[in-house]
Order: structure tokens, then sequence, then C-alpha cells
């Protein structure tokens, strides 16, 4: 799995990924789903590469899926990640926990971040055991934290240290 920063020519594919209909209800509700916003969420991963990063997974030079994150505390060097997807047509082969991979060792070791956090919908359950594949630890429930389409659901919270690194 090759992981690189968004670029402007990686736009329609993210646009796409963002709001199938596979994976648009599964993502926060923050997630670009425009254009508009795919263009200016690529342009800030550009302009401010240590406080917020949009990744394109790759195999063999053919977009798969996508991660991002969002530096939440410069101090205690903390960054939220979201924005998880695996095109549809490409799930079942292993590319998302590679994916995962990849993106924890850019954040943790390449970009020198202490944390990593990470909320899934309590309603996910797809996502929760794909936390847990990729080495997130569980740490807690937020309950009925957000509102998604008209309910509230529960945000399950996860992390992962440089020290939880494998090998």
């Amino acid at each position: 799995m090759k992981l690189r920063r968004a670029e402007p020519r990686d736009a329609d594919f993210l646009l796409e990924l963002i709001t199938h209909e596979e994976t648009r209800p599964f993502l926060g509700n923050r997630a670009a789903d425009t254009r508009e916003r795919v263009d200016a969420d690529i342009e800030r991963s550009q302009r401010e590469p240590d406080a917020y990063g949009w990744f394109v997974g790759e195999v063999e030079d053919e977009p798969v899926g996508c991660v991002a994150f969002e530096r939440v505390s410069e101090q205690h060097r903390i960054v939220e990640a979201g924005r998880f997807a695996v095109h549809p047509r490409f799930r079942g082969r292993g590319y998302g926990v590679a994916l995962a991979r990849a993106f924890q060792r850019h954040v943790l070791v390449d970009l020198g971040f202490h944390r990593i956090e990470l909320k899934v919908y309590g309603f996910n359950e797809r996502a929760l055991a794909h936390a847990e594949r990729a080495g997130y630890v569980r740490e807690g429930v937020k309950r009925r934290a957000y509102l998604k389409d008209g309910a509230w659901q529960d945000a399950v919270l996860y992390a992962l240290l440089q020290e939880d690194l494998d090998g």
C-alpha cells in the first residue's frame, strides 16, 4: 500500500468515494461532500501539512481509499483521524488494514505525533472491527454524542500511540 497526500488530480475519486451510497452513511457530518469542499480540503492538506492531512491509498498506482487527520493538540502532539474509506470495489482484499497501518506509521513516525484518536459511530460494526484489526485500542464510548441523520448516535473512542505500533 502506498500512502500519499491527496492532490488536485484526486478530487474526482475522493468526491465519488465520500459520496458513494455505501460510504456516506458511515462518515461524519463534516466529510467533504461537494466538489468545492473536496478541492478546499485538498488545498488545506497541501498548505497545512503539519496540522491537517488528507491521504490517498494506492495499490499499483490506482487509488483505493482515503484517510485524513486533523491536529487537535499541538502541545501534546495529538491528531484525530477520520474520513477513512475504502472504495466498495476494493473491499475484502485487506487494503483497509494496509491503508490504516501505512497512515499510522506516517502520522506517528514520519510526522512525529504522539497519539492518534479515532471516533467510530456505534452502529458501524464494520468500522469497529476494522479499528481493532488495525491495532487501535478501544478507550470508551461517548454516549449519544452525535446527531446523525436525525438520531443521536454513540461514538466508540479508540487511540493509538507510537509504542502501540507493531514491529
